[in-house]
């Protein structure tokens, strides 16, 4: 059987991100979280993963820069953005940082695991 693909929910709503990973981890992936952005850099240099989930709105560190940070020391990393804020402004950001997609939230299920099925095999 293939390796799960390894994703890091980052979200400082803690029911989105207990929701997010179960739905996740049933869709075949192994899932860790972080609940906000200097979490999810700790937990990125630590382990090792495939793809991030990373809302953008967030305490400490908001998720743009923990984006450049990823993709400045783990470019194999990818990274969807998350957000309530679905505005082109966030969008155009998060690409000309290294995003390689946008989700609004509240988002359709089948809809990211769409995404995230398309950005992994990219």
């Amino acid at each position: 059987m293939a390796e799960k693909s390894r994703i890091l929910v980052v979200d400082d709503e803690d029911a989105l991100r207990t929701v997010l990973s179960s739905e996740l981890s049933g869709a075949g992936y192994e899932v860790s979280t972080a609940s906000d952005g200097e979490e999810a850099v700790s937990v990125v240099q630590n382990r090792k993963f495939d793809l991030v989930l990373l809302d953008i709105k967030m305490p400490k560190m908001d998720g743009f820069e923990v984006l450049k940070f990823v993709k400045k020391n783990f470019p194999t990393i990818k990274i969807i953005m998350l957000t309530g804020f679905a505005d082109l402004k966030n969008a155009i950001e998060s690409k000309k940082h290294g995003a390689e997609d946008f989700v609004s939230k509240p988002y359709d299920l089948v809809d990211l695991l769409t995404t995230i099925e398309r950005v992994l095999s990219e």
